[in-house]
């Protein structure tokens, strides 16, 4: 079974190397490696590994930590390699489903592709005010319910984390840790949002990314058709 294991570690030479060779020597393959930010002295890693039939996940906790310094944020069942090549596929994917008149089909794709590129439970694409209960345009599988709730974080100037402890997640949502991280989608009125439930939660450079491809998403989705 694959496993997604968050590593915090001292950003060194050679640290990848002897988690690897920890991890090996555990009988633990290592699928793929990215690695989602660097700075003060630290880096953060995603890595995903295929855990031998009958060992238990928290084998891999005690191989990672056997490196001095390193630090597990988190472990949970993950699905699929890591592989930053689907970016791009999404994009090409949108470009061809995306019309001037009607972008719905791309919004649709864009909602169920993103939890695949970011390694999260769930997306919606959203649309209102602070005012005025929010319209769901679009949400992959396992997404929560937002149709009714008014966000006081629309219209979204700025893209933004939403930690799981904020105050206006209904209780159970809070109760669930679900961490999200949102970005506009061609206006500040429509809104991107990435969630998982339980963590880890997402860092500024994960924000970015999003920020970064949704802005060509919302650009590709109203090209004209080849």
């Amino acid at each position: 079974m694959s496993h997604l294991l968050r590593l915090v570690v001292p950003d060194r030479p050679g640290i990848l190397g002897a988690v690897a060779t920890s991890l090996g020597t555990a009988g633990i393959d290592i699928v793929s490696v990215d690695v989602l930010e660097r700075g003060g002295g630290v880096a953060v890693d995603d890595i995903v590994v295929d855990l031998p039939p009958g060992r238990l996940p928290d084998s891999l906790i005690t191989a990672a930590t056997a490196v001095p310094g390193v630090e597990v944020e988190s472990l949970r069942p993950f699905a699929g390699p890591l592989d930053t090549h689907r970016e791009l596929e999404l994009l090409e994917a949108l470009a061809r489903a995306a019309t001037p008149v009607s972008p719905t089909l791309a919004v649709k794709l864009l909602a169920a592709e993103l939890p695949r590129v970011f390694h999260s439970g769930w997306a919606v694409v959203l649309r209102g005010t602070a005012e005025q209960p929010c319209e769901v345009l679009a949400a992959s599988d396992a997404a929560p319910t937002f149709d009714g709730m008014t966000l006081p974080w629309l219209p979204l100037p700025a893209p933004r984390l939403l930690p799981s402890e904020e105050d206006w997640l209904p209780e159970r949502w809070r109760e669930m840790a679900i961490e999200m991280m949102a970005a506009s989608f061609g206006s500040p009125q429509t809104a991107v949002v990435l969630g998982r439930s339980g963590g880890p939660a997402y860092r500024r450079s994960e924000l970015l990314r999003l920020v970064h491809l949704t802005g060509i998403a919302a650009s590709v989705a109203h090209l004209p058709p080849v």
